[in-house]
């Protein structure tokens, strides 16, 4: 199956493509290989899933957060590429999560993100090398924010 048909058999909706936060480029691809600039829990119409994890949002609305920004990444890969089915493999993850100085669980809470890409494309090509960090902030107090390095079908 592939990962545009994938995403339909889950019943997934992508939101639009988000808006540039800043001076930078969504996507860069260089020979086979897309980064993808840094990503929030967009829903929408200027929308996204905002607080500290630890104090505003507990573990599991973390990790639904983190869940969001994959669908966000879809969106923006989608829109720069034309079809999902060009992505051959998720090869990293930085995923950075707005939580309080105690919280620990940084890795539990991407997981949301890695999860559903290995869905999508499968363990073998889904999951790739992965960091998991907390910060003190994040840009308009989003819950999570995910940047990825993906390699490309040549």
């Amino acid at each position: 199956m592939t990962a545009d048909e994938q995403i339909n058999a889950l019943q997934l909706t992508l939101p639009p493509a988000p808006p540039r936060g800043g001076v930078y480029n969504p996507v860069v691809i260089v020979g086979s290989i897309a980064y993808v600039s840094g990503h929030g829990p967009y829903k929408g119409e200027g929308e996204y899933i905002t607080g500290r994890v630890g104090e505003d949002l507990d573990l599991a609305a973390g990790k639904a957060a983190a869940r969001q920004t994959a669908l966000a990444l879809l969106a923006t890969l989608k829109s720069e590429l034309g079809s999902l089915d060009r992505v051959k493999r998720v090869v990293k993850l930085l995923g950075m999560v707005n939580s309080t100085p105690d919280f620990q669980d940084h890795p539990k809470v991407i997981n949301g993100c890695s999860e559903l890409f290995g869905e999508i494309w499968g363990p073998e090509r889904g999951i790739g090398a992965r960091s998991a960090v907390g910060m003190g902030s994040l840009p308009g107090n989003i819950a999570v924010e995910i940047e990825g390095i993906f390699e490309l079908h040549a």
